[in-house]
């Protein structure tokens, strides 16, 4: 029984990655945690309902990172293409929530295709680069910005600019790993200052508000700046080692809003204070460092682009949202990965860790 038992374990842990799925697991254990006392400390639904949330994401975890690099570099083209047609069909036909047209009914289910470029879109610009690499041209970086400006461009038309902003960083880091010149990258970034005052007129209204809120959230205490003065409070007046579990007042009186999605940061940092705070970034520094460190020891072009630009896009998840809460960036609805209660953010970041996994644990890739 034990020899069997044994048997069981080696084969479903052999492709995984020992320390990263360790530091994953703490996390989603330290959200747990959080998401039951945000949710009042009374009910074990939404806890229940992340941990399910956990169980499908890593098992689709296993699944990829069972499936050789080689294999995933010939599903790149497939799975981009598949998810810009989904974009486009959401676009013209795609339902509409909250102001939002960013979902698509297929009749049998509802999806949001944008999640699906989080993986496709590295996925084809490391293949792009992989297949390029003998001989780079300026050409080729104009046809990859093209690549990621069209799906960025669907999405930010939803409008969901924290997806997109995501989308677009994942795709930027695999060009700029690919060689992007520092003297390209200055001239788009001046291009992109002068551009600004024609991209305010541009924005929506709501998304110019928030930028507005930002600088000065007294402005509208109540209403628009409500997310981010609760917020502040509460990590404020968490101290350096908080007022203990189920115990923070901000976020057991309501105060906080969203308090297990995008703002459950407030709720941490308030019972569990600057201690708190500090292993959580700690963690997220682990799972940083051991991402880098696969993409530093991969076998060739595509699976270290890939494995670079799946951490950094974490890394970007991580500031984002850590900028939002502390009232550093604008609200943009970007989830705390692997603390913030949420299935599809779940799902979408373990596929990506599954990815890395992969290209750590299958030694060899057969040129494609």
């Amino acid at each position: 029984m034990v020899r069997l038992i044994n048997t069981v374990f080696n084969l479903v842990a052999r492709r995984l990655d020992g320390p990263l799925s360790i530091v994953i697991v703490v996390l989603v254990s330290l959200g747990l945690v959080v998401i039951y006392s945000a949710s009042g400390g009374t009910s074990f639904d939404r806890a229940m309902g992340q941990l399910r949330n956990f169980l499908v994401a890593i098992t689709a975890m296993w699944i990829v990172a069972n499936v050789p690099p080689q294999t995933l570099m010939r599903l790149a083209l497939p799975i981009y293409i598949g998810g810009l047609v989904l974009l486009i069909g959401v676009a013209l036909f795609g339902e509409i929530r909250n102001g939002a047209r960013r979902w698509l009914n297929l009749g049998f289910t509802t999806i949001q295709p944008s999640e699906i470029m989080k993986i496709g879109m590295p996925m084809l610009l490391a293949w792009y680069f992989h297949r390029k690499e003998e001989g780079l041209r300026a050409l080729d970086y104009a046809i990859a910005a093209l690549i990621l400006a069209i799906p960025t461009g669907l999405i930010m038309r939803q409008p969901d600019l924290g997806t997109s902003i995501l989308i677009f960083a994942s795709g930027f880091f695999v060009i700029f790993l690919a060689g992007l010149s520092w003297k390209i990258i200055i001239s788009m970034g001046t291009a992109f200052l002068a551009f600004l005052p024609f991209a305010w007129g541009m924005l929506h209204e709501y998304q110019r508000q928030r930028v507005l809120t930002l600088l000065d959230p007294s402005n509208d205490p109540l209403g628009r700046g409500y997310h981010i003065i609760q917020s502040t409070i509460a990590i404020g007046s968490g101290g350096v080692f908080g007022k203990g579990w189920l115990k923070g007042t901000q976020g057991q009186l309501d105060f906080i809003p969203e308090r297990t999605t995008d703002f459950i940061l407030a709720v941490f940092g308030e019972e569990f204070g600057l201690v708190g705070v500090l292993l959580l970034l700690a963690l997220y520094i682990v799972v940083i460092g051991r991402g880098l460190m696969i993409a530093l020891n991969a076998p060739n072009t595509f699976s270290r682009l890939l494995a670079a630009a799946i951490t950094l896009t974490f890394m970007t998840y991580a500031f984002v949202n850590i900028g939002m809460v502390a009232g550093i960036l604008p609200v943009v609805g970007v989830p705390l990965p692997l603390v913030s209660y949420g299935g599809t953010s779940m799902l979408s970041m373990l596929i990506g860790f599954g990815i890395l996994m992969s290209i750590s644990t299958h030694k060899r890739l057969v040129a494609s």
